[in-house]
């Protein structure tokens, strides 16, 4: 467990093996979502920094925090901060707030935080765009949830020009905003659908996929995405385990999205798709590299968390991954 300490200036080191010095959100890696668990808020902030350091030491290339509000079961409302924390409890490895849910605030102020978080740890940071999809998110901020895509549509060019320095003023009077220009802040956007890729690809960014669309709605979005001229990453979200399958606990977590997700996105789920598991960390990795293939992806981030789901299993699942999939899945994702 990290002390606290705040470590100003210490060095970064290089890692050996398959994770090393890369560009955050970039192709050819295999990122963890982290969630809080159902403990008391000091526990749950102590499981989280103690997963992500475990996720380092299993060789995952970045970490992923997401947003709900309210109290909202396994989320956080503060997914930039929070990726902060994890920052400090690891040495190496990237941490992006992914997805954000960017109409919920200003443009201009979530440029200005990561811009500074990533001066804080150069190199490490991450940025990825939502719209959202539960409306109590935008009631407690008093705002129209009906409005939520156009918002989204306006800021996106803006939030991306600004973290790549290029804002204007008074925004661009911020020094860690103009340091934007040197280093850019990696992007991408949520996306589940043509025109949301489409969107992206205009923006100059990559995209993260929704974790239930089937693989033929993925490679239709991919190739939209390729069609468009975009030329970042396309992340595929899955679950993964090693051992018996999760069914019953998998269909706990299905039942609760289904509670608040849009029939437009549940229009393009598939049965049984989200869970990827094996006897096996290899099994696991083939059937990750089917996804790929068939989906058009080229990077992964991956999630163990699932309803009643103790911490203990969830670290056992990290250490598991790190040490039976990633060297295969990542040499292959790169080789490629």
């Amino acid at each position: 467990m990290p002390d606290g300490s705040v470590r100003i200036g210490r060095a970064v080191p290089e890692r050996s093996g398959y994770a090393g010095r890369m560009v955050p959100l970039d192709r050819g890696q295999v990122s963890l979502r982290l969630y809080p668990h159902a403990l008391p808020p000091r526990e749950c902030v102590a499981e989280l920094l103690r997963q992500a350091s475990l996720a380092e030491e299993a060789g995952f290339d970045g970490l992923m925090t997401s947003e709900h509000h309210g109290g909202f079961p396994g989320y956080v409302p503060n997914p930039l901060q929070l990726a902060g924390w994890l920052l400090e409890a690891t040495d190496c490895v990237w941490a992006a707030p992914c997805p954000l849910l960017l109409p919920l605030y200003h443009w201009s102020h979530i440029t200005e935080q990561l811009a500074w978080l990533a001066v804080r740890f150069p190199g490490r940071v991450g940025g990825g765009f939502a719209i959202g999809g539960l409306a109590q998110d935008f009631e407690m901020a008093d705002l129209v949830y009906e409005d939520r895509v156009a918002r989204f549509k306006h800021d996106l060019p803006l939030v991306t020009e600004a973290l790549r320095g290029r804002a204007a003023s008074p925004l661009a009077e911020d020094p860690a905003v103009a340091a934007c220009r040197a280093d850019p802040v990696p992007m991408v956007s949520a996306a589940q659908s043509p025109g949301a890729v489409r969107r992206a690809a205009r923006v100059g960014i990559g995209v993260l996929y929704d974790s239930l669309q089937t693989l033929a709605r993925m490679r239709e979005i991919s190739d939209a995405y390729s069609e468009a001229g975009g030329q970042g990453t396309r992340i595929a979200i899955r679950r993964v385990w090693i051992g018996p399958p999760l069914d019953a606990q998998v269909e706990a977590q299905m039942d609760f999205y289904r509670g608040y997700a849009t029939s437009d996105a549940q229009a393009h789920w598939g049965a049984g798709e989200e869970l990827v598991s094996g006897v096996d960390g290899a099994e696991v990795a083939e059937k990750l590299l089917e996804v790929a293939g068939r989906g058009g992806c080229d990077s992964f981030n991956l999630r163990v968390h699932a309803a009643g789901i103790d911490p203990v299993r969830v670290e056992e699942q990290i250490a598991r991954l790190g040490a039976e999939t990633l060297p295969m899945l990542v040499a292959e994702l790169r080789g490629g």
